[in-house]
């Protein structure tokens, strides 16, 4: 499969001339962090490539000002898909940092649901854990309800350079897999912060997610 190299390769790239990068904050959707009293925002496009299935693209925007957080996604829960979410940050530690979001949302378009969820990371040292989940509740089919969840197991090895472990379950790609696994990495500049992706690998099922995120 091509996709993963060129990812890869891609990367690497960007990596070879990171020269004033920001720091890569853990996982997550925030634009700004709970204390920070001003609206910030982000973007984040994903660019997704399905092995013997239909290629897709998802995309959140988020919107935070202090603790509180909203967020509008789509083709997220499903393809072409749209979702709108508020919820509030808690966050707290020094030695060991964590923040948890509770979120309220709603889908429409494909899938009309009520979707219930949250977002949650940790941070100790350069390793970090960032776990996003929701249960999406079908208005009008409730044997279509199920739980979806994305989970990251990241470690900082430069301050612009993140990689680690991600899982999945969801039903956005279809095929036999709910829950799938793979490696990531992330690289940032500036405001801008690249990833990749790269689920189910060396399997039929591959699926690889690059992402394009801005911060402002």
């Amino acid at each position: 499969m091509r996709t993963p190299r060129i990812a890869t390769a891609l990367l690497a790239a960007v990596a070879a001339t990171v020269t004033l990068a920001q720091e890569i904050a853990p996982g997550g959707r925030r634009a700004s962090r709970p204390e920070r009293p001003d609206w910030e925002f982000a973007l984040t496009a994903y660019p997704t490539k399905v092995r013997n299935g239909d290629d897709t693209t998802s995309a959140i925007a988020a919107a935070d000002r202090g603790p509180l957080h909203l967020e509008a996604r789509y083709g997220y829960e499903t393809k072409d898909s749209r979702s709108a979410f508020v919820g509030w940050t808690f966050s707290g530690g020094e030695t060991v940092t964590w923040e948890l979001t509770p979120l309220v949302g709603g889908a429409w378009g494909p899938l009309r649901a009520f979707v219930p969820g949250f977002e949650a990371s940790l941070a100790w040292g350069k390793i970090d854990l960032y776990v996003e989940a929701e249960f999406v509740r079908d208005r009008l089919e409730s044997s279509d309800n199920y739980n979806y969840a994305w989970s990251e197991l990241g470690f900082k090895a430069l301050e612009w350079l993140r990689i680690g472990a991600v899982g999945q379950r969801t039903r956005a790609y279809g095929g036999e897999r709910e829950f799938q696994r793979g490696p990531f990495v992330q690289v940032a500049k500036g405001p801008v912060t690249l990833g990749a992706y790269w689920f189910n690998p060396g399997s039929a099922g591959q699926v690889t997610v690059l992402s394009v995120g801005v911060a402002f």
